[in-house]
């Protein structure tokens, strides 16, 4: 949470926007008994699997297994942060915030004024496009209707015309900016003399917006001859080119809905494609992409980018600058959360707008549907660059073809490529193989996603790769040994029920604290839900269940889908669950706790040799009595009816 915003002002959001309405907004929905079910917009679909609990405003897609309440949906659907979500659903219900003050929101205020210049430039640049009848502005609107970016196309994208002459800054200052506001927001420059005048001019402006549709920067491309090219804003308080793409705010909705982004390299390629139909588009700014990039995209595309390379020299060059992002991050063996990077190069010099209006979207999605792996395209790239028509041309090809695997050397990716490679070379794949073990790795860790550069659970690759790597060896117990898997899915099922029913049944939680409190919970998702549920009901006894559920996303990032989702198949939830099944989870949870401390004391008795004798049979006596107590309540919970028919064999 911000910080900045009243959790008073918070709750009074929450109640003004119905989950219901607000979903609705973006998707139709359908009624099903007392809840709603919609196509769900995060992910590809044709049948409803998004169901949206009115009474509780919770919803949970059971097809991606994403839920929440109402914020969460517009963080997931939008990319926006808990703050952004909270103000966007207050301008909706028209509810004026009273955000505390402090240095966080003396920082807000000075970005909201940077924000704020940015905006009236843009709206400046804009007029003189669309309106001036002066010589430059009629060559912008020459040179944009030229490549397809009529009056129609300028307003969407809001493009403009920038004509010196310091016309900007005397419109700005006439406005009530300061001078020093203008060069923080890199729109004018001081002179050698103090003066202060505009840094675009004659050229035709592209604004730059944040993922939440905000102006914070420009790219301006000049018209006619002239040096740069293309001139972007230079960083400020609001623009960090490595971190911002372009037409990400236009895009996001389409990232998420196709699960892919395509990642270009100039304004009006995105612009092109965009108005052609493909719209989960999105542009670098002068920079190569970054892991910074890769993280957002990640974030709305389900992991699979598409670099889209222009055909000429330049898009050559790019395409092996690229391939500095390779590591075993995306391998499979980093798991089914590996970010997939893919790559197309487009023929015949063809740049992305170009190829869009020769030869149509159609065409193009083709490619992109086709597109390889980035590492297997730099393969190709070197290989079809070489003579393997000789000895020294296939010796020199394998050398630089085998040492784009140095990355990835200690994973079975890089044999399988090796081993192609020595096929294509014509070399013995035992000499590929050995090649392939003597290459150096580079120093540094991994470079598209490195650790310590993201957030939560989900900080790094590597940490994805080790969680699938103890996955795959089965649950661990306290002591270290393993437990059965069929025991620990339906021990982790029964939590995550249980869970669920406290946090959408907050009556039911506070009649069982000691359970939430006192239970040997598996795993630290479940220790940390367990105790922001508690935490929720100290602070406020009455906390609805959206509002204990956000809590729990808060301090535990993903355990919104945990409790909107616990319950199996698409009809279950905890609202439907019989009477009594609540008391039977809390049972099956306390005889496995008990079971696992009468295992943990009978490895204690048999491995210290150093207890004494006396304390020994006490010990020994204690856990004869456990063993019997707990053959008492497996009898008594054998007869309750759920066994049966609630817990099913996986």
């Amino acid at each position: 949470m911000s910080g900045l915003i009243s959790e008073e002002d918070i709750a009074r959001v929450r109640e003004a926007n119905d989950i219901g309405d607000v979903i609705g907004s973006y998707v139709p929905l359908r009624q099903k008994g007392r809840d709603l079910w919609c196509c769900c917009p995060l992910h590809q679909e044709k049948t409803p699997s998004l169901k949206i609990d009115v009474s509780k405003q919770l919803w949970h897609c059971f097809g991606c297994n994403q839920g929440g309440d109402i914020f969460s949906f517009l963080m997931k659907l939008e990319g926006l942060s808990y703050p952004e979500a909270v103000r966007k659903l207050a301008d909706r219900a028209h509810i004026e915030l009273h955000e505390t003050q402090g240095t966080n929101a003396l920082a807000q205020s000075a970005k909201s004024r940077l924000k704020a210049v940015c905006a009236q430039a843009a709206s400046f640049y804009h007029t003189q496009l669309m309106r001036s009848k002066a010589d430059g502005a009629a060559a912008a609107r020459s040179y944009l209707s030229g490549r397809g970016m009529g009056s129609d196309v300028s307003r969407r994208w809001m493009l403009g015309f920038a004509p010196g002459r310091n016309q900007l800054v005397r419109h700005l200052t006439q406005g009530g900016f300061a001078a020093e506001e203008l060069i923080a927001a890199n729109v004018a420059v001081k002179t050698a003399d103090g003066h202060l005048r505009d840094r675009f001019y004659d050229r035709v402006m592209f604004p730059i917006n944040d993922v939440a549709g905000d102006c914070i920067a420009f790219g301006g491309r000049v018209i006619g001859k002239g040096e740069p090219k293309y001139l972007n804003t230079q960083e400020t308080p609001l623009f960090h080119k490595s971190r911002v793409l372009y037409g990400l705010d236009k895009a996001k909705a389409s990232l998420t809905a196709t699960g892919t982004a395509i990642v270009v390299e100039g304004y009006t390629d995105v612009i092109a494609l965009s108005e052609a139909g493909i719209e989960n588009v999105v542009a670098t700014l002068g920079t190569a992409l970054t892991s910074q990039h890769i993280k957002i995209l990640s974030r709305h595309a389900q992991h699979r980018i598409v670099y889209l390379f222009d055909g000429d020299a330049a898009g050559r060059r790019a395409a092996l600058r690229a391939l500095s992002f390779i590591d075993e991050s995306l391998t499979p063996e980093a798991g089914r959360m590996r970010v997939d990077l893919l790559a197309v190069t487009l023929p015949d010099d063809l740049d992305p707008a170009e190829f869009v209006q020769s030869r149509g979207a159609e065409a193009l999605r083709k490619l992109i549907d086709a597109a390889t792996p980035l590492l297997q395209h730099g393969i190709d790239q070197r290989l079809a660059g070489a003579d393997l028509t000789s000895p020294e041309g296939r010796s020199r090809a394998f050398a630089e073809a085998i040492g784009l695997l140095a990355p990835i050397k200690n994973t079975l990716l890089a044999q399988d490529y090796a081993i192609q490679i020595a096929g294509r070379c014509g070399v013995r794949e035992s000499a590929a193989l050995e090649a392939l073990n003597k290459l150096e790795a580079p120093p540094q860790g991994p470079r598209a996603l490195r650790e310590g550069e993201g957030e939560g659970p989900h900080h790094s690759q590597t940490h994805r790769a080790q969680q699938d790597a103890q996955s795959a060896q089965g649950p661990i117990q306290r002591d270290g040994s393993a437990i059965a898997p069929m025991e620990q899915r339906n021990r982790k099922r029964f939590e995550r029920e249980l869970l669920s029913l406290f946090a959408q049944n907050p009556r039911e939680a506070l009649a069982h604290a000691q359970t939430l409190a006192q239970s040997h919970w598996h795993g630290q998702d479940h220790i940390g839900i367990a105790a922001s549920i508690l935490d929720a009901l100290t602070a406020n006894e009455l906390a609805s269940p959206a509002e204990i559920i956000s809590k729990a996303e808060e301090a535990v990032p993903g355990a919104a889908s945990i409790l909107t989702g616990a319950f199996e198949g698409a009809e279950a939830s905890s609202a439907n669950m019989p009477a009594g099944y609540c008391d039977f989870l809390i049972e099956e949870i306390k005889i496995g706790d008990l079971d696992e401390q009468i295992g943990e004391t009978r490895r204690l008795l048999a491995d210290d040799s150093t207890m004494a004798p006396d304390e020994r049979a006490a010990l020994f006596t204690t856990v004869v009595e456990w063993q019997r107590e707990l053959a008492r309540r497996q009898a008594q919970h054998a007869r309750s009816g759920f066994a049966t028919e609630f817990v099913h064999e996986e």
